[in-house]
């Protein structure tokens, strides 16, 4: 199950690492950070700005990028519908 979470967010969170876009990341209590990417793994995010943050991805709600991006298109067994 872990795994199929990995499927979309280890992409999104890849693109806005490698092209440094600026990211809002709204945690579960309502504080807003703001910063760039600077690496991530299973269990945190490192958010970079004046100074480098590791933020658990259990307290993360949301993730919103500066501006729009396109991840890579799903491949066979790689679909949302699969979970049916």
């Amino acid at each position: 199950m872990a795994v199929k979470g990995q499927l979309l967010q280890d992409p999104f969170l890849n693109i806005l690492r490698k092209e440094r876009i600026p990211v809002s990341i709204y945690l579960v209590n309502g504080i807003k950070l703001q910063g760039h990417i600077d690496s991530f793994d299973q269990y945190v995010v490192l958010l970079r700005n004046s100074i480098t943050q590791m933020v658990y991805k259990h307290a993360i709600s949301t993730v919103v990028p500066a501006k729009a991006i396109s991840l890579p298109a799903a491949t066979d067994g790689q679909t949302e519908q699969d979970d049916s």
